[in-house]
């Protein structure tokens, strides 16, 4: 985007492109000072907060079942969806992801106000009085320690290569930094969300530097709960942040989140009433969860892909065309009615509905992607390399984890399709623990997976699929697709990144180093009494609006 400065020459429009990033009706500043003053009217008419809220009840504890996973509560190394939801509620970022009903979009948080100097350029300007849950001020100097936390190679932060590209951090004022980048960062609105982003999550940094490695068990943040106590294999409680910055809020006393591996268990308190809610529901007790009437359901189609990923470093598959014979041999309709019982919808290829610049929801018709077709698969399957009955080794982990992929019922659909081309594969069952270990050692020739809570195609397809990243767990290389997947997240013009992303698709789709299956709907499940909620597809569960009737 261009415009024409005083000499008449053409200059870009920094501005401009930053309001096409928030992705928002409202003017950028309006939208800021509006949520920076605290009215709740921007809340109240841009991102669905109803009437509810001004009469809500204060008070009263919330009791969950979290049946997803959590590994840690530091933001900068979970890489779980179960502890990305508690975190969301114990920290902020300098961004959060709002939801109009239509479009993911990001909105103020920490910060009162963003300004775009320059492509690479960003300033922004902090909420006044901001205090951590330990009291220590939330400034300039607090928020630069917590990014540069998760830029510096020495921590080895899993969520390092959000910030790749950063140059620079100055602080300008007590409550305003400057981050300067060497390159465009496309990506940069949702790696500041104090959520799905995690690496502009704000930690404490005393409290970091005083629990060292123990910080995940005792988080301390700016958010609307504060952390009480971990119990392990038992229960995760939070108290009211009585000092949150967004006055009045929240509403409830205390959060319990109780730990419930068996999805069974779950679902009968929630049934029971012995709990208020689900973080996440499996797809098999969705009818029988919709048929009581105490209950509401939330989901849809979030942003998300599940895959069958394939072994590029060694034999068999290794070889392109005995990949693409596997991604042409599955039919992502069963998959979708059986594993996932028609909770979701098939893939075509890695980017999802939620992602409306990018995602074409003609893609069925399109011609593009991987999609089902025997006959091609058994024609590939003939000009492979290796020939007569192939037996990789296929690894999965049983029990419910959230992401829609893993499991048995995927490897057990999965398999008899494969065999109609020649490939029997074995599957052995393994812990989580061991299953996590094997993959990413690489130790497999077959595993299935899903990718969840992604925002923008850079978080969808770059870390996973381009040469030499930590989360390419197949070995996966292609220099074009590191050319047109880099240049995607560069650009800031939505038109470029698009077509830059279905380049990369395609190469993707066509390398095969995975079989994309299907994207998933998120459920959760809360009681009727819970009042506010307000659903983000981006599998967060956001409990600073909520009230109990």
């Amino acid at each position: 985007m261009s415009m024409t400065d005083s000499k008449g020459n053409s200059a870009t429009d920094h501005k401009a492109l930053l309001a096409e990033k928030m992705a928002t009706d409202f003017r950028r500043r309006d939208l800021f000072k509006l949520a920076a003053a605290g009215t709740g009217l921007l809340a109240a008419s841009a991102f669905g907060v109803g009437k509810a809220h001004a009469q809500a009840k204060r008070g009263g504890t919330l009791t969950l079942a979290w049946l997803d996973a959590i590994d840690t509560l530091d933001p900068h190394f979970t890489m779980s969806g179960g502890s990305i939801k508690v975190i969301n509620n114990v920290f902020n970022g300098l961004l959060k992801v709002a939801y109009d009903g239509q479009k993911v979009s990001f909105a103020p948080d920490l910060a009162e106000s963003w300004d775009m100097v320059s492509e690479t350029e960003h300033v922004f300007k902090l909420r006044k009085d901001v205090t951590f849950h330990n009291g220590d001020a939330c400034d300039a100097e607090a928020v630069k320690w917590s990014l540069l936390r998760v830029a510096d190679p020495e921590v080895k932060s899993p969520h390092a290569w959000k910030f790749a590209q950063l140059d620079g951090i100055d602080i300008v004022d007590p409550l305003t930094i400057r981050l300067r980048f060497k390159k465009p960062f496309a990506f940069l609105p949702v790696a500041l969300t104090g959520s799905t982003g995690r690496a502009g999550t704000i930690v404490c940094p005393r409290a970091v530097q005083e629990s060292g490695k123990g910080f995940g068990r005792k988080p301390v943040g700016t958010g609307p709960f504060k952390f009480v106590s971990w119990r392990e294999n038992d229960s995760i409680e939070l108290a009211r942040n009585a000092a949150y910055f967004e006055n009045g809020l929240p509403y409830l006393d205390r959060v319990v989140i109780r730990l419930i591996k068996e999805p069974s268990a779950g679902v009968a308190a929630v049934m029971a009433g012995q709990v208020d809610g689900l973080s996440v529901c499996p797809f098999q007790f969705i009818p029988q969860l919709r048929k009581n009437p105490n209950l509401s359901i939330y989901g849809q189609v979030e942003g998300n892909y599940s895959f069958l990923g394939m072994n590029n470093r060694r034999a068999p598959f290794d070889d392109k065309l005995l990949r693409q014979a596997v991604a042409f041999a599955i039919n992502r309709d069963v998959i979708v009615e059986q594993s996932y019982f028609g909770e979701a919808i098939p893939a075509f290829t890695a980017i999802s509905p939620p992602m409306t610049d990018f995602y074409d929801p003609n893609i069925a018709k399109s011609g593009r992607g991987q999609f089902f077709d025997l006959e091609k698969a058994k024609a590939l399957r003939a000009q492979s390399k290796v020939q007569g009955e192939i037996n990789p080794v296929y690894i999965v982990t049983d029990g419910f984890t959230g992401s829609g992929g893993m499991g048995t019922r995927n490897a057990q659909l999965i398999a008899p399709m494969l065999e109609q081309i020649g490939i029997k594969p074995k599957i052995e069952l393994v812990d989580r623990a061991v299953w996590a270990q094997r993959r990413n050692a690489g130790d497999f020739d077959l595993y299935d997976e899903a990718w969840i809570a992604d925002l923008d195609p850079d978080e969808t397809i770059t870390p996973e699929w381009s040469t030499g990243k930590p989360w390419n767990f197949v070995g996966y290389s292609n220099p074009a697709f590191d050319q047109a997947a880099a240049a995607a997240g560069e650009t800031m013009d939505t038109a470029r990144r698009r077509q830059l992303y279905i380049e990369a698709e395609d190469i993707l789709m066509a390398d095969a180093p995975l079989a994309v299956l299907a994207h998933m709907k998120v459920f959760k499940i809360l009681a009727k009494k819970v009042q506010g909620f307000e659903y983000i597809p981006a599998d967060l569960l956001d409990l600073h609006r909520v009230s109990l009737a």
